[in-house]
């Protein structure tokens, strides 16, 4: 790495993380006075509102620079090259014989860099969170009331109904499960004081603990319920684990996938999202399959949004840094109205009836006119 290429890396690093850190700390200080209420409240309740501060932002922090990290490479980069431009080192440069190419071949590597922590971020620290990212500033400690929406688990035909859920404990007020058919000894329906989700664990699926029993009004004798083999409904009389007025309805259904499915969704990592396209519980729609297809292409998009700003500023040999950005606005905007458009017509099946399409289009609308535009920096 020559001279020239640290001076670069670090104005382009320098410029990255003051955007960074600006855009980021507005959004916090905003947010919490916005809020201010809430966290002091919760402050009193833990004894401390800065851990509470701590606890909601850090997390924020992850999904920030995973939304806007895109933008913030071509704003630093464009704001890199206007800099140099301006006190003629660029002139200079070039008149040393040194390509324009290899003048910013320091800053795309830079930006390569960060399109793959982008990654990193998107599916190693973001789904660590999902919890925290799932509640607001209102709901902090989740023991807010929430009303469910039934929702049938596809597998086993039954409707999970209730009255209201509790993020904290996981658990549904006054569960109502509606059981495909009659069964002896139980019926065709599961009423109950609470149901609290329980993680499938080894030698045990995962489903719901439904306790203080209304219906049926006894488990004595009763057995547990499958379908083809398959364990629906586990009573006590079999399940030793189990108290007299409990049992265990089995579902591929977890709690944050009942009760916040687009929060789940936009929080989990890409390899939880294919998972949900073998879960048979689950009715998969066309946005989770676009959100996977969008996220393979991410990395691409941000590298063909550099290729389509970064040429205006060399091109232009502009050293007004201002207008720079501005021009980096426009292309902003427009590349991402694209992007969202498509999103929302292959979500949807409006217009674009393959998710996989809907992901792509965006790549195939603008690499070509950033190939055409970077003519210069193959040079």
């Amino acid at each position: 790495m020559t001279l020239i290429d640290r001076y670069l890396l670090i104005q382009f690093l320098k410029s990255f993380l003051i955007f960074f850190i600006s855009f980021t700390g507005l959004f916090i200080v905003i947010d919490s006075f916005n809020n201010l209420d809430e966290f002091l409240k919760y402050g009193d309740m833990t004894g401390s509102t800065f851990g509470v501060l701590w606890d909601y932002y850090s997390p924020r922090v992850f999904t920030f620079f995973g939304m806007t990290s895109g933008i913030l490479t071509l704003i630093a980069a464009m704001f890199t090259v206007t800099w140099i431009q301006r006190h003629n080192e660029m002139t200079a440069l070039m008149a040393a014989g040194i390509s324009q190419a290899r003048i910013v071949r320091p800053i795309i590597v830079a930006v390569l860099v960060i399109a793959v922590l982008g990654v990193l971020n998107r599916e190693l620290l973001i789904p660590r969170y999902i919890d925290r990212l799932s509640r607001n500033a209102q709901d902090w400690m989740g023991e807010s009331k929430k009303a469910l929406q039934q929702k049938y688990d596809n597998q086993t035909d039954v409707l999970i109904n209730g009255a209201a859920t509790y993020a904290n404990e996981q658990r549904i007020e006054s569960p109502n499960f509606r059981l495909p058919e009659n069964y002896e000894g139980v019926g065709n329906q599961i009423l109950g004081a609470n149901a609290y989700y329980r993680p499938p664990t080894e030698g045990r699926p995962g489903g719901f603990l439904v306790d203080g029993l209304s219906k049926p009004e006894s488990t004595e004798g009763v057995p547990s319920i499958d379908i083809e083999g398959t364990p629906l409904v586990l009573m006590p009389s079999d399940n030793k684990w189990l108290e007299p007025n409990q049992c265990f309805l089995v579902t591929g259904l977890s709690f944050e996938q009942l009760t916040a499915s687009s929060q789940w969704r936009d929080y989990a990592s890409t390899y939880d999202l294919i998972s949900t396209l073998s879960n048979r519980s689950l009715d998969v729609g066309a946005d989770v399959r676009v959100e996977i297809h969008s996220r393979i292409v991410q990395p691409f998009l941000d590298i063909t949004l550099l290729f389509l700003g970064l040429p205006i500023v060399l091109r232009k040999e502009n050293r007004n840094i201002f207008v720079a950005i501005g021009y980096c606005l426009l292309v902003v905007i427009g590349f991402y109205a694209v992007t969202l458009v498509c999103k929302a017509m292959g979500s949807s099946y409006y217009g674009i009836r393959s998710p996989a399409l809907a992901a792509f289009i965006p790549l195939v609308i603008f690499v070509p006119i950033a190939t055409a535009m970077s003519t210069p920096l193959r040079s």
